[in-house]
């Protein structure tokens, strides 16, 4: 399995926002974990049904989303 396709967008699930293996869990619940401080062994110890690759989908597919063309800064 390729690391992109561990991220998911499926209407049915969490209203589209891309998830890791269709699951509930968002691309954006492990980027703020991640961001908040938490490393990949604490993320995996209190997800344990989450693995590595599912944390290494979701940098990848954070970085390739930064490395678009057109960026929108959010809007407050």
């Amino acid at each position: 399995m390729e690391l992109l396709d561990r991220i998911c967008s499926n209407p049915a699930v969490c209203n589209g926002k891309p998830t890791i293996r269709n699951m509930r869990f968002t691309v954006a619940n492990m980027l703020e974990l991640l961001a908040g401080g938490m490393v990949a062994d604490q993320v995996l110890e209190d997800y344990p049904f989450l693995g590595k690759e599912d944390i290494q989908a979701c940098l990848v597919y954070a970085a390739r989303l930064a490395n678009a063309k057109t960026v929108r800064k959010p809007t407050a």
